[in-house]
């Protein structure tokens, strides 16, 4: 990052504000004194005050950020775009587009336009339109490179603005304030610094000083976008290096694992009983009949041999007689069986009821 000193602010003309009837109250604080009718600025502040802006930028550029810059009056253009340009960053020089910021979305549609019409010319399709039509391309790309040949490669809003003369840009910086972006000026005494998040005071009429401040905030910047291409570079390694490294684990737990496996199937086969072979048959001896058959032979035993008491013929199937007198008186000379087959509580309890009767 460029050390800028008090010396080389002096040789620049930083120091020089305007003309004391053209100034703006609230620039005194940064004003060292008045000499034949001009203002001069205190370059101590301007000192410390680009020394910040510096390390902001830095900063801002190491975590990936983007810087707008902005200078469209003829002494800040050049600077502009050769210090943009050799930081890699986006930059209006020549008109701000009214919602270049706050309507960035719309905006995208013209530099769309733009980048086609470029394709076209390199492509040589131009030369080969109508001439009217073709005039009109070329005019229409002629004004879209001027207008937005600086930031046709800024994917977003950008994350801060450097601005050159305050009065001039006035649309650029309110668009930057509405959208919260952090704002770095180049403030002259007849400017009002408020609102601006970083304010450099100096002389923002000088080609010089506007190329000595535009150049040290590049500097910053080209220094912290270094870093941060470092800083990716060595993500992108370690992350490579990370998946090398889990990809050897899995593909040695996968070898261990295969080795383990051939390991242990000769072992399972020698440890593993050999396979019982089926007897054979010994042909002096019957076959035993299947256990699906046997039900049904021992039922035909069954039904082959009969019981004692169907070999036994029954009188009654022989002599229908029906039921007389003998066989009831039979029954009833027979109290012992009946009071032998009767249970004691059966009997006590027929004998309660006579008792009772009896008293």
């Amino acid at each position: 990052m460029a050390d800028i000193g008090i010396r080389e602010l002096l040789e620049s003309g930083v120091h020089f504000g305007h003309q004391t009837r053209r100034w703006n109250p609230k620039m005194r604080r940064f004003i060292w004194g008045e000499r034949g009718g001009i203002y001069i600025i205190d370059l101590l502040q301007t000192e410390r005050l680009l020394h910040a802006a510096q390390d902001f930028a830095n900063e801002l550029a190491q975590r990936g950020g983007t810087v707008l810059f902005v200078g469209t009056k003829k002494q800040a253009r050049d600077a502009v775009k050769d210090t943009a340009e050799a930081c890699g960053m986006p930059y209006v020089n020549h008109r701000w587009l009214g919602g270049l910021l706050t309507n960035y979305q719309t905006m995208q549609h013209r530099i769309k336009r733009l980048h086609d019409l470029e394709r076209y010319e390199s492509e040589g399709q131009l030369g080969l339109l109508p001439t009217r039509e073709r005039i009109s391309a070329e005019a229409d790309l002629a004004k879209l490179r001027a207008n937005l040949g600086g930031v046709k490669n800024m994917q977003r809003t950008p994350d801060a603005m450097f601005v050159i003369d305050l009065k001039t840009e006035v649309i650029a910086i309110r668009e930057a304030q509405r959208l919260r972006i952090p704002i770095i000026g180049l403030v002259d005494t007849n400017c009002d610094p408020d609102g601006i998040d970083f304010v450099i005071p100096g002389n923002d009429d000088a080609i010089k000083a506007c190329s000595l401040i535009a150049r040290g905030l590049g500097d910053a910047i080209s220094q912290g976008a270094q870093q941060h291409r470092a800083a990716e570079e060595a993500r992108i390694q370690r992350e490579a290096e990370e998946q090398a490294r889990r990809a050897a684990e899995e593909q040695a737990r996968r070898d261990a694992a295969r080795a383990a496996r051939e390991q242990a199937e000769p072992a399972a086969a020698a440890a593993a009983p050999a396979e019982a072979t089926p007897a054979q048959p010994d042909p002096h001896v019957a076959p035993k009949a299947n256990q699906a058959e046997r039900p049904g032979e021992e039922a035909g035993a069954q039904t082959a041999q009969p019981t004692a008491d169907d070999q036994t013929p029954d009188p009654a199937s022989k002599i229908e007689t029906p039921v007389t007198d003998a066989v009831l008186g039979e029954e009833q000379t027979r109290p012992e069986e009946q009071a032998a087959a009767t249970p004691p509580e059966a009997v006590q309890a027929e004998e309660a009821p006579q008792t009772t009767n009896a008293d």
